[in-house]
Parts: C-alpha cells; structure tokens; sequence
C-alpha cells in the first residue's frame, strides 16, 4: 500500500498530517505538510514503488515534486501525474495542503503509453481538459457520507476517463495536426473496425490487409489518435457489451453470450477487461437497474 510519511527530521520541527477516504478503487488522501519554522528542502513521501497511478493537486503553497528524475514546481492551479511503480517524493519549503489520488493500476484501465505521456509534466488548470480534470478531482476530494459503492466506484472511473482524454490531448498537441488525407483514412479505417466487432478473428493483420497496407502504416495511423489499434476495438467492444447488459429484457442475455456477440473469446477475460474499465462486474452491472446514459463512458 502507499503511504504517506515524513522523512526523519533534522534539527527543525517538520510536521505532517493526513486524512483519506476511499471511491471504489479510488483512494483519496488530504495532505497538510510544512515545517514550522520553515525548513527548506524537506520531504513527503508521497508513495513507493507500489503498483499505482497517483495524481497530485495542490491547493495551497508550492512544493517540488520529485519523479523519475524531474523536479516539478507545483503550486494552486497546476496538478502532475506519477504513472506505476515509481517513487513519488513530495519536496515542501513552506506550509502547504493538497490533496493526492492513488489507483490500483489493475483496476485503473488507462494504457500505458497515456501513462507515460501524462507522467513529469506539470499541467496548467485554467484551459481545456486539464481545467476539467481539476475541478472533478477537486470535487472528489471531499468526503462524501454514505456514498453507494458501485457510484463511488463510476466517480473514480469518471476522472481516470477524463486522465485518459488529457493523454490524447497532449499528444496530439505534441505531433501536430493530422493531415486531411490520413484523417479519411482513420475514418474509413474505424468505419470498417466497427462493421466487425463482433468477429472474433478481426486483427490487426486482417485490417490491414482489407486496406492494402501494412500493419506498421496501421499502428502510424491510430498513433495520431493516442491510442492502439488494440486498444481502440476493446474499447469499442466493452462499450457494445455494456450497452446490451443494461437493456432490460424478460429474459436478459447471460454475459457469455453478451461477450461472443461481441467478440471477446474468453468470457473470464471479458470479466476482467469490464471491470478494469468501469470498476463493476459484467454481472453486478447487468444486475441493477441504471439508466444507460448515466454510465461514463470511455473516451473514443
């Protein structure tokens, strides 16, 4: 588990304090950090090497963030990202408050290269998805009393949605416009991926071969939308599984069936991927009663 802990101190009081609470998987810690007087250069471990996704928003005082050999300024008004399996060092040198959030990277769902496009920058909030990104996690910072748990877990996967459009975002700031041409192609590309959800055998090699290119030219091309092609037609996929699970029905569909007519072979498997993505089984999400359009869905 991640924890939050001062380093030994020196010879000037540091003090640290935390509050947390959970959402789903989502867990949420308040941190109030600085010492008195103030002594510079000392530092909050945020979390290990654990296997987690964190995310740090300040809201009062700077600090300096300490990842993968970046030295991030942070202050009210930006928030940085810390992708799994590294240390996560907090460097304060005054009174500050904030709040980190930290997601089991099993349950998370975001790919790794978003992971690694969100990871050592230090993201503005007064624009674009970065300002929404900001104000839902700000949201989520306070406690909420008696919340269900399948809601808590549909608001944590809201904002690792919201990360993951950030990632896109980003990269296609980073490359550039995708010319007119090449968009046609990823249009008629997706078009031909979608007619065939369903068939288990469709690959990346059967795409390309329908189109008359090679497989590399088609992983350029999903490039330019952040994305693999893999990746894109599992996403494509749950969002079909879990609209037909939410259409009610005398005599609903069992999961298996929801899952082959969509092209997932391993009914165990789908389970998985469903409830990485939207952190609710295929069964307990069929099991309620939720309108379809109040579920998150994933960012296309």
């Amino acid at each position: 588990m991640s924890v939050l802990t001062p380093l030994p101190p020196r010879n000037v009081p540091f003090a640290a304090s935390i509050a947390g609470h959970r959402l789903g998987p989502l867990r949420v810690s308040s941190i109030v950090a600085g010492p008195w007087p103030v002594a510079h250069g000392r530092s909050v471990v945020l979390c290990g090497r654990e296997d987690h996704i964190t995310l740090v928003l300040p809201q009062h005082g700077t600090a300096a963030l300490l990842l993968d050999g970046h030295r991030l300024r942070l202050r009210p008004g930006t928030f940085a990202v810390a992708r799994a399996g590294r240390p996560v060092v907090l460097e304060v040198s005054d009174a500050y408050s904030g709040t980190a959030f930290h997601w089991p990277r099993e349950a998370a769902g975001v790919a790794e290269e978003d992971l690694l496009e969100l990871s050592g920058t230090a993201f503005g909030t007064d624009t674009g998805t970065a300002a929404l990104v900001a104000a839902y996690l700000g949201r989520l910072a306070r406690p909420v009393v008696s919340l269900d748990p399948q809601l808590a877990g549909r608001l944590a996967t809201t904002a690792l949605d919201l990360l993951t459009v950030l990632a896109h975002e980003h990269r296609r700031r980073s490359v550039g416009p995708v010319p007119e041409e090449l968009r046609a192609t990823i249009a008629r590309t997706k078009e031909y991926i979608l007619r065939r959800l369903g068939d288990p055998g469709l690959t990346p090699e059967t795409i390309a071969a329908a189109h008359h290119f090679s497989v590399r030219y088609l992983h350029k091309l999903f490039q330019h939308e952040g994305v693999t092609v893999g990746r894109w037609i599992q996403r494509r996929r749950l969002e079909m599984c879990r609209r037909d699970l939410a259409r009610p029905s005398a005599r609903p569909a069992t999961v298996a069936a929801v899952a082959g007519r969509w092209g997932f072979v391993s009914t165990s498997h789908f389970s998985r991927v469903f409830r990485a993505a939207y952190g609710v089984t295929p069964r307990d999400w069929q099991a309620g009663t939720r309108e379809d359009a109040t579920w998150p869905a994933l960012p296309a």
